[in-house]
């Protein structure tokens, strides 16, 4: 990987939050066409990390590059604009809508009505919900539902492709299987697969190291605010990841 030029790099990234250091001199770089798993127990920082790459939070130290250039986001909406797509738990999608009116939200295409007045063109939003779903190999039978009539897969599949049809250079992924049954886990699993072999690569927070070893090239380590291992995923277990997670083993990396 090291010949190719890292998608995004952080370096030296830090955020504070009155006297709590959340992140601390934090540096990583992610590759195209690869999965990260980030761990960590609870409190060591990844979601604040994730929200500061994604536009939440502004870094207090460091600096950050996407494809070699350096940027900072005031807005999730600025870092979208970049391609950096961030899927939270609860999907920030609108339970009322259907998947169609999901994927363009804010973004709706018009067209003309007897030449007069625009409208929504309902029809061009579904053939195109349509093709990004079936390019992913995903199936849902009626996009036309509400989201809140669809089960927890199908509205993680509407998300992800939401932000494959908006060009994502970079996915985020925050505990993406926690509310899923297994064959939905599985699905998701296989979305991530999807995009790595899209050149998009993705990081995967997960408290579920049975996921994260599915489908993650590397894993990166975090414990208070700090990353304390980066490791290749086939060639680490379990028990060495978790060992760095509660601090009972020293990585040099």
């Amino acid at each position: 990987m090291t010949d190719q030029q890292p998608l995004l790099k952080l370096i030296d990234l830090s955020k504070h939050f009155g006297g709590l250091v959340a992140v601390d001199k934090l540096s990583l770089e992610i590759y195209p066409g690869e999965v990260v798993g980030l761990v960590g127990d609870n409190g060591a920082g990844k979601s604040t990390l994730i929200k500061m790459v994604s536009g939440v939070y502004h870094p207090d130290e460091g600096k950050m590059f996407l494809e070699g250039e350096e940027v900072s986001f005031a807005t999730p909406m600025e870092a979208r604009r970049r391609g950096i797509e961030t899927i939270y738990q609860d999907l920030a999608l609108c339970e009322n809508l259907d998947a169609t009116i999901n994927i363009f939200l804010g973004r709706e295409p018009m067209r003309r009505q007897l030449g007069l007045f625009n409208i929504v063109d309902r029809k061009h939003m579904l053939n195109e919900s349509q093709t990004v779903l079936n390019q992913l190999d995903i199936h849902i039978p009626n996009l036309l539902r509400p989201m809140r009539q669809m089960s927890g897969g199908q509205r993680q599949a509407v998300a992800i492709a939401r932000a494959v049809y908006w060009n994502a250079r970079l996915m985020i992924m925050d505990e993406p299987t926690a509310a899923l049954a297994v064959a939905e886990q599985r699905k998701v699993l296989d979305l991530c697969r999807t995009l790595r072999d899209r050149g998009v690569p993705v990081i995967i927070i997960s408290h579920n190291m049975q996921d994260v070893f599915a489908v993650a090239d590397r894993i990166i380590v975090m414990r208070r605010g700090k990353k304390v291992g980066e490791l290749i995923a086939k060639a680490t277990s379990t028990d060495e990841v978790v060992s760095l997670m509660v601090g009972s083993a020293v990585n040099g990396h």
